[in-house]
């Protein structure tokens, strides 16, 4: 099975180099290439490519922008000269990071990452980005989280809750609450109501991860979620949620 990939770096050298590299793996299949953000999101978008090697610094948008932009993105492997970058990149969970210039056996390590599905296998999906007609999003899909200047591919499933806040949504999951420029009804119409819930005004829970269910005032629910999270369920969403969990 070929896998399609995009290379999107400023340098033409340096793409010149990644796709005589790349042929040495027959099942990768380069099937375009950009100089710049804003080029590769108009490739991504025609391609639907599996994976991108995607350079960090570009002039204009850097490499972490084209991905704050993206709806659906592939795997990700950054190819860059700058490894101050690094702690960056491996906190946004990508594939792999390259350092140029590219050494053969890492280009072989990373290639053979995306074979045994390091990263996630169906796609990252980032939360923020306008558009009509959008699929609902399983609780295996990755999302691109980017708060100021930390970033973070996060698996659906790891997140327990979604919080109203003004015109931005906390996001909770393991010890990280970021911010995300995205309201709560939004979110709603893309997540799987079978595994998010909307308790109240205020907040979405994951069904899986709550811990403890307890009544609460007015015939409402007091829920409280893994990470020692309170939420209160309204008395009307009560209803609803009893009607789920077969209460």
């Amino acid at each position: 099975m070929s896998l399609k990939a995009i290379i999107i770096d400023d340098e033409r050298l340096a793409r010149l180099e990644l796709r005589r590299m790349l042929q040495d793996f027959p099942e990768i299949e380069v099937v375009d290439e950009a100089a710049n953000a804003d080029e590769g999101l108009a490739r991504i978008e025609s391609h639907n490519p599996d994976i991108i090697f995607l350079d960090i610094q570009m002039p204009g948008k850097t490499g972490f922008d084209l991905l704050s932009e993206l709806d659906r993105s592939p795997q990700v492997i950054f190819t860059t000269a700058y490894d101050e970058y690094a702690l960056k990149a491996f906190e946004v969970n990508a594939l792999d990071y390259l350092l140029k210039p590219i050494e053969p056996k890492r280009l072989a390590d990373a290639v053979h990452k995306l074979h045994n599905g390091e990263g996630n296998g169906n796609g990252h999906t980032h939360l923020s980005v306008p558009g009509e007609n959008r699929s609902l999003l399983g609780e295996n899909d990755q999302v691109f989280v980017k708060d100021g200047e930390r970033c973070w591919f996060v698996k659906l499933s790891d997140i327990r809750l979604f919080e109203s806040v003004g015109n931005y949504a906390k996001v909770f999951f393991g010890n990280n609450k970021p911010l995300i420029l995205k309201s709560l009804n939004a979110l709603e119409e893309r997540l799987d109501e079978k595994v998010f819930f909307r308790a109240n005004r205020k907040h979405i829970v994951n069904l899986r991860l709550i811990e403890k269910i307890e009544p609460y005032f007015n015939g409402g629910l007091l829920l409280e979620l893994k990470g020692g999270e309170k939420v209160e369920v309204s008395r009307r969403q009560t209803v609803k949620f009893k009607e789920m969990m077969s209460l």
